[in-house]
């Protein structure tokens, strides 16, 4: 993780970026091709710029077939760490091994998400519940200071 911070102090002044951008800081950033990771500032606008760059990640592991299902998943797993964490930054990270896709968040609260079924009237509480729905298994792994809430889609690897 070289210039993370770099990375993401551009994305977020600069949040109408175009893809193409976002997946050349990706080329020159990591230099595991099976790994990209980042930290970002726990604020709102952390979602699209992680979508962003899960999308940039995708293009270059060539799995645009799974995007829209990821952009879902790295989506709601930053906005519940924005919205039911008090930290001030988050660790973003997406792993690929043979066929599948992980997508992690880790934050340094120890406060366990938890899956309730929402009710249609519900404004909120939906993002765990789609979590559940959208990847082909999640979880959270505790840390000594925090926790990984993971999320993981299977893909074809053609």
């Amino acid at each position: 993780m070289a210039n993370a911070g770099q990375l993401y102090r551009r994305q977020s002044s600069t949040l109408e970026s175009d893809e193409a951008a976002v997946e050349d800081d990706v080329i020159r950033e990591y230099g595991n091709p099976e790994l990209a990771e980042t930290r970002l500032v726990s604020r709102p606008e952390s979602s699209d710029v992680a979508r962003r760059l899960a999308t940039g990640v995708l293009k270059l592991w060539q799995l645009n077939a799974c995007t829209e299902d990821a952009q879902q998943l790295v989506g709601e797993l930053v906005a519940n760490a924005v919205r039911h964490t008090t930290a001030r930054a988050f660790g973003f990270r997406m792993l690929r091994r043979q066929g599948w896709i992980r997508i992690e968040v880790r934050d340094p609260s120890r406060a366990l998400p938890c899956l309730l079924p929402p009710q249609p009237q519900d404004e909120s509480g939906w993002g765990l519940f789609l979590v559940d729905r959208i990847s082909d298994r999640w979880g959270v792994d505790l840390l000594p200071r925090g926790k990984t809430v993971w999320a993981e889609l299977r893909v074809s690897e053609d």
